[in-house]
């Protein structure tokens, strides 16, 4: 469970496995700076802790702020990542389905990356 709450806690490599949120982030003060499809978007992280908590806020240029609810979670003898999709007011079933799909490829992606460095 460390080596992959490690990993995904840390926004610098958000591009690697997360491109439906963002292709670039660079740190700025108390937050970072991503580039994304929704345009340059700020991302907050909780602090490093040891319960496995990844939550992140993410702020659109409009201000709007998406609160992203992750754990890594001890499973057998490795790690479950969960991530908690909200329906925004409003949302069309098809805008929720394209997140959904979004989220899904970057949680794939996150998988394959880590495993592929334990092999």
């Amino acid at each position: 469970m460390g080596e992959v709450y490690a990993y995904a806690s840390d926004p610098s490599h958000l591009p690697d496995w997360a491109p439906g949120l963002c292709t670039s982030i660079t740190p700025v003060d108390d937050h970072w700076v991503a580039e994304s499809g929704m345009g340059r978007i700020i991302v907050r992280y909780a602090p490093p802790n040891p319960y496995g908590v990844i939550d992140h806020d993410v702020v659109l240029e409009s201000g709007e702020t998406f609160h992203n609810p992750v754990r890594v979670l001890p499973h057998d003898d490795g790690a479950e990542v969960v991530f908690t999709l909200r329906r925004s007011r409003g949302m069309t079933d098809a805008d929720f389905d394209r997140d959904s799909a979004a989220v899904l490829a970057d949680l794939v992606a996150l998988k394959d990356l880590l495993e592929s460095a334990t092999t």
